[in-house]
Parts: C-alpha cells; sequence; structure tokens
C-alpha cells in the first residue's frame, strides 16, 4: 500500500509553520473525540482512513531558536547522516542546512499520508524523488510578510528588506498538482484550506 506526501511550501512570514500547527492540533482534536472500540476489534482490519503524520526537519539551528518543533544537528552531525544517506531531502537556505530522514518512506509503504514542511528551491529535486506528491504553496501578501518578519525580531528592519528582495522564483514541476493557499488572512481560513488539501481535495496540476 502507498500512501501520498504532501509537500507544503512558502516564504518566509506566509505562515507556514503557523498553519500547520493549526492542521495538527485540528486532526488531534478529531482523533481524540472518537471513541475507540477494543483492540481486538482491529484484528485483520485495515484502518478506515490513512494516517496523517507530520515530518520533523533536521536543521544546522539551535532547538530554543524558536519557530518550529525541529530537531537540531550541529553542522558535522548532519553531514555525518548526509553522508550516510539517512535523508530523503535536504538543501540548504539562509546559512542552514535543512533534512527530511529517511523514516517518511517507511510511512509511505504503510499507507500514510506524509506532509513535509519543504522548500520552494528544492521543490523540483523532491518531485522527481516523489513524482506522486501534491504540492501546497502558501501565499501572503508582500505587507503582511514584512510585518510578520519584523514581528518575529530574528532579523533588522534592513535584513528583513533583503529577504523579502530575493525571494526566488517558483517554477511548478510538470505534472506536479499543485494547491495555492493566500494566508495574509484569518488563520482559520488558510488552516482550513490546508486541512481540505489534506484531505484530497481538487487541485491544479501543471
Amino acid at each position: 500500500m502507498s500512501g501520498r506526501l504532501i509537500y507544503v511550501m512558502g516564504p518566509s512570514g506566509a505562515g507556514k509553520d503557523t498553519l500547520l500547527a493549526y492542521v495538527r492540533a485540528r486532526l488531534g482534536a478529531a482523533a481524540e473525540s472518537v471513541e475507540l472500540p477494543p483492540v481486538q476489534a482491529f484484528e485483520n482490519q485495515a484502518p478506515s482512513r490513512p494516517p496523517v503524520l507530520f515530518a520533523h526537519r533536521y536543521i544546522t539551528r539551535a532547538a530554543d531558536a524558536g519557530g518550529e518543533n525541529h530537531i537540531a544537528l550541529t553542522s558535522a552531525e548532519f553531514a555525518c547522516r548526509s553522508a550516510q544517506g539517512l535523508f530523503a531531502l535536504e538543501w540548504h537556505s539562509h546559512g542552514l542546512r535543512y533534512g527530511i530522514g529517511r523514516e517518511i518512506d517507511l510511512w509511505l509503504a504503510r499507507g500514510a499520508t506524509v506532509v513535509v514542511s519543504g522548500s520552494r528551491g528544492s521543490c523540483q529535486a523532491a518531485f522527481a524523488a516523489y513524482p506522486t506528491m501534491r504540492v501546497v504553496l502558501i501565499e501572503a501578501e508582500v505587507a503582511v510578510l514584512a510585518r510578520r518578519l519584523a514581528a518575529r525580531g530574528r532579523e533588522s528592519e534592513a535584513q528583513v528588506r533583503e529577504r523579502l528582495a530575493r525571494q526566488p522564483a517558483f517554477d511548478l514541476p510538470a505534472g506536479a498538482c499543485l494547491t495555492r493557499i493566500d494566508n495574509s488572512g484569518a488563520l482559520a481560513a488558510g488552516g482550513d484550506a490546508l486541512l481540505q488539501a489534506l484531505n484530497g481535495a481538487p487541485c491544479m496540476a501543471a
């Protein structure tokens, strides 16, 4: 049984991590509200719908840097794991190294829907490795991006302007299934749109 890979990406300030946290909370609440039958009832039965699993990212960034709940690695640790082929996907961005562990291949083989927080610059490589993946692009108005970047306090005003000016161009891989979500407004609107994408709502093909 093969699962589905959902590749979520977007510029800094678009609120990707916030939307992912919203969806995780909604899915968790839904699971907790269901009264499960005894374990014996599941013997020799397939689950009614596949689980949704969120992959943690391995990043050469301190664990207490704020933002997402990532797995912090030193540069040497990351290089060692990379050399051993332990990353399904990896990329560089803003002086940091990012990786998605090979565990996602096991999850996909078990039929799970796997959600990864990816990079726009690495979308082509990810699609080459997982040609059936669904791409979700989180966007927001430039003014909203600037306000959110300034609010998180990691960069100076000049650095924020520089980051916004060097946003990379995005080319959707041919044949990829794309969902665009405008997260300029209310959290619930963007979060519910992402939840629909995870549940298989129609998307735009390249």
